[in-house]
């Protein structure tokens, strides 16, 4: 944008300047207001031309450095000279109002640009030769400046020195103006041809020279006038000189190009200006010197030697040419050499590349007619290149290949380039079938081909890694059964089709007893019995259902009844009685006989009722449900599902969601219930027990949110704000009895002996609320000791070390042994409420009752009853020797402040 609007600054300033130009010639060339006018405007203006030109080199000149900044200057102070000489000049003749005398003080100034242009111009920086070139551009100068010098001889130089002057002063300034333009003439006239290519700066130049050639026939024409006597300012002589300097004014103010119009100058290289010059002036100056011959009839010595040194620069110009050409030549020869030898190289590489290539190369017609084929096609497919060559390709192929290859070459066969793969079953030569994919291209319009291109490669490894791939991404790599992704796509697909009298029904189904079989026989045998229950579900299911395994024991069929069968829920609970029947039947083993049962859950497509966002999953998810529907009724079975399970489903995730919120907020508090030494009947303890205040659905039962608590891990913060408020609370009482000691037991879930930390935070919790640990006592039921045996043995030594008591909560009710016992260090048994109820009468539980108080007693334990309601049961546990004992005889569990009464009060809890 900045280049164009200076260069639209610059062509204003040339209609200006071209206009003040026109008018200086109207003005001196019809001497308006008279001669003297005329000559004032002309003194005057050639002095403001002169120096306005000279600031404006000057100015150009100072915008850059290097040679192109002295050049520059001193072509301005080479103008500067010539005005100031032409100041002298104005003076003289206008202030003084003398004749200037010839030569005078005038004449030092014009002078000063005769040897300061030329020395300007040959600074300019030029572009970088070779060393002929350099001779070559020597001798074109010389012959142009020869030429010029022998036409400047005829028509100034002679006249002048037969006329004469004064004196050899005033003979050497004339002969000094002609041959000075001379010069500058010629070194602007070879600076040209070279710019005319290279550079930037052609038009500065141009307009430079144009300026110099108005100064040269200004001067040729003073030099003749003043020869004369006949010369006087304001004559049309001074035309000449104001219009050089406005053209060097132009030339400076010009705006040099970007660099990029510079590369797109010197993009022209077709120009002959360069060689066609000197052979130019060669014949304007013979032509000048016959048509001198023509009219004087006589010979000069000076004409003659330069027409004779104009021969000798010819025939050296000539003879540098024909050693130039010779060596072009050369170079050309050798360059076609290497071009030759390069494209051979080229063509043999090619040759190589199609040769070997993994790809096959073969050049068809539009009818499919091999034209060319390479010699690859015998490594990739069996067959010599000779063999295809001329023959249809289409009857090569299979026929539903070739008709699929003949519509792909029709395709492409109307369009210059156009591509199209396709991907084809193309027969070995010894006998085997490959998978091939070919490119077809089509290069008709190419005349080194003219034909459809093939390119054919064998892509049946690829082919066999792909569908490799894709089983292992949709099928489990033990069984080899189906996976989850294949089932879901194919339960999809199975909808999609259904018909309105079709019906799909999923079936999922887990082991029951796996993780046993896994705990005690190691993995290795797991795996076995899973290969082997995928080899039973398959014998077990019909043709066309589909077996799948989602991952550990669970396994899914899918079942689908055509419109025309019977009804697709008999059909399935028929598969589902199979599979329960064969899997009761033992698994064989290296050691031993397993036995495992099966879980399994139904849901038929025609009972969704109108479902909502994906059916497939919602499918999959029913059957699901009912799977925990027959787990929970014992196993070995199977359930179909009913909307109510989604509903307890339902329910379960809302309650787990609020049992998060209610232990942010704080919803959960204590109850405890009091633990009685039946020696004393006083109350020695509590238990501390857990209690949900839902603010919707009031008091929720333990019995419905502990499970969901050990379900979710919810039960290990849970108990540990249990633990440390039961703590806080016992020290609290026991303070404000004055340092009676109180017994706090608190349950303590499976779950959290899981966590390495448990120790850890029992000690941490102790010396947070300053109970002491002998007064603490962790509850734990039988699973403790029959699961993670050496972790948990290890988890209850380190609490026994801190001090606390530990107790077997239910006892009775699981299988724990005499050796467990024996091993773990239990400080108390706690007897199941199942023992204590039919306590009175002389029944079983009575007698079992009566051994867990004597095998307490035997192995050092106390003894706690649990359930006590009614005085005869008071009765028998005091006779047997029980020592501690819970129940709503005593009193149900109450809340804190109600517990703290009754252990301070300190009354007899008996009735």
């Amino acid at each position: 944008m900045t280049g164009r609007v200076a260069l639209s600054r610059w062509s204003r300033l040339c209609l200006v300047v071209g206009a003040v130009v026109v008018a200086f010639a109207v003005v001196l060339g019809a001497v308006v207001g008279g001669p003297r006018t005329a000559q004032l405007v002309s003194n005057f203006g050639l002095s403001y031309a002169a120096i306005t030109a000279a600031v404006a080199c000057l100015l150009r000149a100072h915008q850059f450095t290097g040679r192109m900044r002295w050049g520059w200057a001193f072509i301005g102070l080479g103008v500067l000279s010539w005005g100031l000489g032409q100041c002298a000049w104005v003076y003289l003749e206008t202030f003084r109002g003398v004749e200037a005398p010839f030569p005078s003080a005038a004449d030092v100034g014009y002078l000063g640009m005769v040897a300061l242009t030329p020395a300007g111009l040959l600074i300019l920086p030029s572009r970088a030769q070779a060393l002929a070139n350099r001779v070559r551009s020597v001798l074109d100068g010389l012959m142009v400046a020869a030429s010029l010098s022998l036409i400047a001889w005829i028509f100034v130089v002679a006249p002048l020195i037969e006329a004469g002057q004064d004196t050899a002063l005033a003979l050497y300034v004339s002969l000094t103006y002609p041959l000075g333009d001379v010069v500058i003439v010629t070194i602007v006239l070879y600076m040209l041809a070279q710019q005319r290519r290279h550079g930037r700066t052609f038009t500065h130049l141009a307009l430079v020279g144009g300026g110099i050639v108005a100064f040269a026939v200004s001067d040729i024409a003073y030099a003749y006038l003043n020869l004369k006597g006949e010369y006087s300012s304001g004559g049309i002589t001074d035309i000449g000189w104001f219009a050089g300097f406005s053209l060097i004014l132009l030339a400076a103010t010009k705006p040099i190009p970007a660099a990029t119009d510079e590369e797109h100058e010197t993009t022209d290289g077709g120009q002959p200006i360069g060689i066609l010059l000197p052979y130019v002036a060669v014949l304007a100056a013979l032509f000048t010197t016959v048509v001198w011959y023509a009219k004087t009839g006589h010979s000069n010595l000076f004409v003659a030697y330069t027409r004779s040194a104009l021969i000798l620069l010819i025939v050296g110009r000539q003879l540098l040419t024909l050693r130039e050409n010779r060596d072009l030549t050369r170079t050309l020869e050798a360059r076609v050499a290497d071009r030759t030898a390069e494209l051979f190289a080229s063509e043999q590489r090619f040759h190589a590349l199609v040769q070997h290539s993994s790809d096959v190369v073969t050049v068809v017609s539009p009818e499919a007619d091999v034209l060319y084929q390479s010699e690859s096609v015998q490594r990739v497919f069996g067959y010599p290149a000779r063999a295809l060559t001329g023959r249809r390709l289409t009857k090569l192929v299979d026929p539903e290949s070739g008709l699929r290859l003949a519509q792909a070459l029709r395709q492409v066969a109307g369009r210059p380039y156009a591509t199209t793969v396709l991907e084809l079953a193309v027969r070995h030569r010894d006998g085997r079938v490959r998978q091939a994919e070919m490119t077809i291209t089509n290069l008709l319009s190419d005349p080194s081909v003219a034909g459809l291109v093939l390119n054919t490669r064998d892509i049946s490894e690829r082919k066999e890694l792909q569908d490799q791939l894709v089983h292992e991404a949709y099928h489990d790599a033990l069984t080899q059964l189906a996976n989850r992704a294949l089932f879901r796509e194919r339960v999809a697909e199975a909808l999609r089709k259904r018909g309105p009298a079709d019906d799909v029904t999923v079936l999922f189904l887990d082991l029951d007893g796996f993780k046993e079989v896994n705990d005690s026989l190691g993995h290795l045998a797991g795996d076995q019995l899973l290969v082997q229950v995928a080899d039973r579900l398959r014998a077990s299911v019909r043709d066309g259902d589909l077996v799948a395994r989602f991952g550990g024991d669970e396994f899914a069929v899918l079942v689908e009844s055509p419109s025309s069968g019977s009804g697709s829920g008999d059909e399935a609970e028929g598969v589902a009685q199979r599979i329960v029947e064969v899997l009761e039947q033992p698994f064989g083993s290296d050691t031993r006989d397993i036995h495992v049962q099966a879980s399994i859950g139904l849901a038929s497509a025609s009972k969704l009722g109108e479902p909502e966002g994906d059916v497939a999953e919602q499918l999959m998810r029913n059957a699901d449900l009912a799977m925990y529907k027959a787990k929970a009724a014992g196993g070995s079975c199977y359930a179909a599902y009913h909307p109510d399970m989604l509903a307890g489903l339902v329910a379960r995730l809302e309650l787990e969601a609020d049992l998060r919120l209610a232990l942010e907020r704080g919803q959960l508090h204590l109850h405890y219930q009091p633990t009685v030494d039946l020696a004393t009947s006083e109350v020695v303890g509590f238990e501390a027990l857990a209690r949900w205040q839902h603010p919707e659905r009031g008091m929720i039962p333990p019995a419905e949110f502990i499970p969901i608590a050990e379900a979710t891990g919810l039960i290990v913060p849970l108990g540990r704000w249990v633990l440390r408020e039961a703590c806080r609370r016992a020290v609290e009482w026991s303070a404000a009895s004055g340092g009676r000691k109180v017994k706090m037991a608190v349950n303590v879930s499976v779950r959290q002996f899981d966590r390495a930390d448990l120790v850890e935070v029992v000690a941490g919790i102790l010396a947070e609320t300053g109970m002491p640990a002998d007064q603490l006592c962790l509850e734990m039921t039988e699973s403790v000791l029959m699961t993670d045996t050496d972790d948990n043995l290890e988890q209850l030594l380190r609490l026994k070390a801190l001090g606390v008591t530990l107790a077997i909560d239910d006892f009775g009710t699981g299988y724990s042994s005499l050796a467990y016992l024996r091993r773990f260090p239990v400080d108390t048994l706690k007897i199941d409420r199942s023992f204590v109820e039919r306590l009175g009468a002389l029944t079983d539980d009575t007698a079992l009752a009566d051994t867990i108080v004597q095998l307490g007693k035997s192995l050092g334990m106390a003894t706690v009853a649990e359930g006590i309601e009614e005085f005869g049961q008071l009765a028998a546990l005091r006779e047997m020797g029980c020592q501690f004992a819970q129940g709503y005889y005593f009193s149900r569990p109450v809340p804190a402040d109600e517990a703290g009464r009754l252990f301070l009060d300190g009354a007899d809890a008996v009735r």
